[in-house]
């Protein structure tokens, strides 16, 4: 399997999900990275605040911070190569640069995603109200509650619907 790495910027903590206004996509990409973790998928992820000699260690992130500064993290690199710059990889880049099936990212007890139009009831799969996306023409996102929600398809490619289908 690939190996994939996150160098981010410098946060509070390891995760950044500390204090009263947490980013979501912080929390987003921690959700994914542990449910992949509990699948057996490690993906490794430096924070410059309290992994600075990783940052140092690898030439290629390295003379990335040289050139472009720390603005331009977080970076991700796949088996040593970086493959995307200046934001977190979305859900579906992930399972795609790890050639992961999507069932990977489904919710517990949810035997499909992206499900159709938005009279569709099957969206929220799972017998407690997962979570679930609705297909990709489509600008509506189930959000655990069962209300479809209006989502723009910018945010969906973008990771911010908080689904794992997105």
């Amino acid at each position: 399997m690939s190996k994939m790495c996150i160098y981010e910027p410098a946060l509070c903590c390891e995760t950044g999900l500390c204090g009263v206004n947490v980013d979501p996509e912080l929390l987003r990409i921690s959700t994914v990275l542990n449910t992949l973790k509990n699948e057996g998928v490690e993906i490794e992820r430096f924070n410059l605040n309290s992994a600075p000699m990783e940052f140092v260690k690898n030439n290629i992130v390295n003379q990335y911070l040289n050139d472009k500064g720390v603005e331009g993290l977080p970076v991700v690199t796949l088996d040593g190569e970086i493959v995307i710059e200046g934001r977190y990889p979305a859900n579906d880049e992930i399972l795609t640069l790890l050639k992961l099936p999507a069932e990977m990212l489904l919710p517990k007890g949810a035997t499909s995603c992206c499900c159709g139009d938005d009279d569709d009831d099957t969206c929220c799969s799972g017998d407690d109200g997962d979570t679930c996306c609705s297909g990709d023409d489509d600008d509506t996102c189930c959000c655990g509650d069962g209300e479809n929600k209006e989502v723009s398809k910018n945010d969906k490619k973008e990771g911010g619907c908080s689904c794992g289908c997105c």
